[in-house]
């Protein structure tokens, strides 16, 4: 009998076949992907109302001399909740750490570190989270709606590309518009 395989540290990509438009466009960086199911945070689409500096005045954290970001939407579970996606050279007892490619950290501590400029020299926010139950990732994947690819970590803090997702599969040397949203079967 084969391992499963797990996808921790990898990246979903939706596919012009992705029947849920909650997802049109995803890049869903898997954070924890083992038997009991999949979390991961999409790192495509950023957040209209609320920016960082919002989220620590929320916190009455002083952002100090920190530049306000972009807060990304990372998924339709628990949109209140906040996550920060962050290079490794930063680590908390909360932290989760997704192999040798990033960090996880949700606690109000990584907020204030940030703030301060003593934290992660790469990182990103994100609201809400991306959730599959056992074996419902790897059901979906067998629909055609996602891709999955090792994908760069750099992928996380990418900011100038006017469209991530566009970026995420032409570095795979695929051009999105000759997808076909349309696939079949032999």
């Amino acid at each position: 009998m084969e391992d499963p395989l797990y996808f921790s540290g990898q990246f979903l990509l939706a596919t012009p076949g992705m029947a849920d438009p909650r997802f049109s466009r995803s890049i869903i960086a898997i954070c924890s992907h083992d038997e009991n199911g999949a979390l991961g945070i999409n790192i495509a689409e950023t957040s209209e109302d609320i920016s960082f500096h919002g989220i620590l005045e929320q916190f009455d954290i002083e952002p100090q001399e920190l530049k306000d970001r972009n807060v990304f939407v990372g998924g339709p579970v628990e949109m209140h909740r906040g996550f920060i996606l962050h290079s490794l050279d930063f680590n908390l007892s909360d932290t989760l750490q997704v192999g040798d490619r990033w960090g996880l950290s949700s606690s109000l501590d990584i907020l204030g570190a940030i703030a301060k400029d003593r934290g992660p020299k790469k990182w990103i926010a994100a609201l809400g989270y991306s959730g599959w139950g056992a074996g419902q990732l790897e059901q979906e994947l067998t629909q055609n709606g996602w891709s999955i690819t090792p994908g760069e970590p750099e992928w996380l803090y990418e900011t100038s590309a006017k469209d991530k997702w566009e970026m995420a599969w032409k570095a795979q040397g695929i051009d999105p518009s000759m997808l076909s949203g349309q696939f079949g079967s032999a």
